[in-house]
């Protein structure tokens, strides 16, 4: 598997980065895990605008899922070859209608589901491509999942946006590269359920036997090498920052 950040900024861009976005590729099948501002554009550098073959949407907040709006325009109002047949978009329960609603003014109402073939989200295993992916429901005002993505014998996992819970453990089983979140600072901010500091991230990494941790989804108000620090205080293992345009080998 060959994993590409397309962006990874938390709650807005940065003026390095766009909002969460990462693409995922394996036997020629491109799955992209988030849409988050800004992650549309950042997008073309790695595949073309109608070169991805499905979409998992960890949650409905708008630095996840916002770009979607735009990726809505480009498939139904395509010029060159016509409207786009409808792409599958793994999403929880009332994506269609979150969209529609942010949209504001699609042709009707069903015109989201003439270029998005949705599919509700649950905890569970199931398929995607040559994927075997596992979704966790995890801590977060909103419904929001996490993902392990085995292929080849290799996983990844990728939180979301979460707070500390057991369900992200397990998940993150020895896998070979933890994706996770760490959006808050250690002893700064201390909301339950809401997202994990570097040190909560590298707890859960060295709880669950993780190989590889990357950290992701720092806001631009947040110091990333304090956050890198405290990751590294509790997790023995290797820990990096990511940054967009940065690709790994799985």
């Amino acid at each position: 598997m060959k994993l590409t950040v397309v962006g990874c900024s938390g709650s807005f861009p940065s003026a390095e980065s766009a909002c969460s976005s990462y693409l995922i590729e394996a036997d020629g099948f491109r799955l992209l895990l988030d849409m988050g501002n800004g992650a549309l554009g950042e997008l073309q550098r790695h595949c073309g605008l109608y070169d991805l073959d499905a979409i998992f949407l960890s949650h409905l907040h708008a630095d996840h899922c916002i770009d979607m709006l735009a990726y809505f325009v480009a498939r139904y109002y395509r010029y060159d070859g016509g409207r786009c047949a409808p792409i599958p978009v793994y999403g929880p329960e009332g994506t269609e209608q979150r969209l529609t609603t942010a949209y504001a003014d699609t042709p009707s109402a069903s015109s989201m589901s003439e270029v998005f073939d949705f599919h509700t989200v649950k905890p569970g295993t199931f398929e995607i491509g040559p994927f075997t992916v596992h979704t966790e429901l995890l801590r977060h005002p909103v419904e929001s999942y996490g993902i392990r993505i085995e292929h080849g014998g290799r996983s990844l996992t990728y939180s979301g946006d979460t707070g500390v819970t057991a369900a992200l453990d397990e998940l993150a089983r020895e896998t070979d590269l933890f994706l996770c979140e760490a959006a808050f600072t250690y002893g700064k901010e201390d909301i339950p359920d809401l997202h994990l500091n570097g040190r909560e991230a590298g707890e859960t990494a060295a709880r669950a036997r993780a190989r590889k941790l990357i950290l992701t989804h720092i806001p631009p108000w947040t110091d990333p090498q304090v956050n890198l620090r405290d990751a590294r205080a509790v997790y023995d293992g290797p820990v990096e920052l990511t940054a967009p345009g940065t690709t790994y080998e799985i």
